[in-house]
């Protein structure tokens, strides 16, 4: 799997990825979230509003089972700090 990142920094949005699943297939936005410190990964949601005025959230891609959506996060969670190694973070603040 190819994943290529791409820095964000608001909030606790620390980078998305687009990731390679298959040869010229692509899963865009999956978010690196950094909540206390600890890298979370985040896959794609569809929002839509049913008739009965609630919000409905659907998994844009679905694991056959917990195991192997875990060792997709783990496979992304390292490629992630491979890249913020070669990629360090710049902070830029305006002076008031």
């Amino acid at each position: 799997m190819n994943i290529h990142f791409r820095d964000v920094q608001t909030g606790i949005v620390e980078a998305r990825a687009v990731l390679e699943i298959a040869d010229g297939v692509f899963l865009n936005e999956v978010t690196i979230l950094n909540i206390e410190g600890e890298i979370v990964v985040e896959f794609p949601q569809k929002s839509f509003v049913g008739k009965n005025k609630r919000t409905t959230y659907l998994d844009v891609i679905s694991f056959e089972d917990n195991d192997k959506r875990i060792v997709w996060e783990l496979e992304i969670k390292e490629a992630y700090r491979n890249w913020r190694k070669t990629n360090k973070k710049v902070l830029v603040y305006e002076e008031k």
